[in-house]
């Protein structure tokens, strides 16, 4: 067999061989109580992030920039789990941990696409706290309702391209192994599993994930400099506390998310810290979405106001329909 057959034939087995997700071992003893636990945050988070977005499609009072961007991103964060934790869930009770090579590839683009919307979208919340709160006489004008779909259409959209470009050039590449040391199918990873030298492919991505994430990473930041210079300028303790009960919740969503992913790409590659990358990467992918609702209902007046809203006009509705029953 000639050489150029030979690779030819290689190349063509590897787009047929499905990958291994080693995910946390082979305890089977494990596996019916990390289903359970994992069933229910699944079950949490859906239910979080969908009650966030009805609200602010039913709740007229949510109809503003500030929380047409918050049910965005829990629309997100519902794309995000229903991304790992069904094909996770069903490996826990089946005990087969394989995917296939088009499987894997359609949930690291998802993975990486939305993760990069989120940075992008809480950029633009906090430009919109930044107005909000620094420019309150202009705010009516500059975050108008064309801006804000705008800035919402930019996020998805630069989010999702940015991802393209590496996964284009990942379904090119040829793998020596597939076994992914990983719980679902992340970059690092998967490029791990690349035949030769794959430092400057990882040189690379850095590259491309700086200059995606860069600028509204510097855009959050800024904002919330400005942010806190205002506030700390008020002269009255209440317009201080009433201004940063206006972004706190953001902020502290912010915060966490940035801090769970420089922490993922800050610990060194190696066999040894595998378990603390992966516990990172499961606050990341799985605990932070269900999370995210919860720190917005329970420290804004509003969201909990309109759901107040809600469940009397579903009690009212109920009360009517068995009365009419009846």
């Amino acid at each position: 067999m000639d050489e150029g057959k030979f690779i030819t034939e290689f190349i063509n087995q590897t787009y047929n061989i499905e990958f291994i997700l080693l995910g946390f071992g082979n305890h089977q003893i494990l596996h019916i109580p990390l289903y359970l636990l994992f069933f229910i945050i699944y079950i949490g988070t859906m239910a979080g992030n969908l009650l966030i977005i009805l609200l602010v499609v039913l709740d007229q009072h949510l109809h503003t920039p500030m929380y047409i961007f918050l049910g965005n991103l829990s629309c997100l964060e519902t794309c995000c789990s229903t991304n790992i934790l069904p094909r996770m869930l069903s490996s826990f009770l089946t005990g087969s941990n394989m995917i296939s090579l088009r499987a894997c590839f359609v949930q690291h683009y998802f993975f990486g696409s939305l993760g990069a919307v989120e940075c992008y979208l809480l950029s633009a919340m906090s430009y919109d706290r930044y107005i909000a709160i620094c420019k309150p006489l202009h705010y009516v004008i500059m975050m108008n309702d064309r801006m804000c779909f705008r800035l919402i259409a930019f996020s998805w959209m630069s989010g999702f391209l940015a991802t393209s470009v590496t996964q284009f050039i990942m379904s090119q590449s040829v793998f020596c192994d597939n076994k992914i040391d990983h719980f679902f199918c992340d970059t690092f990873p998967i490029v791990d599993l690349f035949c030769g030298d794959t430092h400057a492919f990882k040189m690379f991505l850095y590259v491309l994930c700086s200059i995606f994430t860069f600028p509204p990473s510097v855009l959050t930041l800024t904002s919330y400099t400005f942010i806190v210079v205002a506030v700390m300028r008020m002269p009255s303790t209440l317009g201080k506390q009433k201004a940063f009960s206006t972004c706190s919740s953001h902020l502290l969503v912010v915060t966490i998310f940035y801090g769970i992913l420089m922490s993922i790409y800050v610990v060194p590659n190696g066999n040894k810290l595998n378990g603390l990358r992966k516990v990172l990467s499961l606050f990341y992918t799985i605990l932070t979405p269900m999370l995210n609702p919860i720190i917005y209902t329970l420290r804004n007046k509003e969201v909990k106001n309109a759901l107040r809203r809600l469940c009397y006009i579903f009690v009212h509705i109920s009360r009517n329909y068995f009365f009419l029953k009846a």
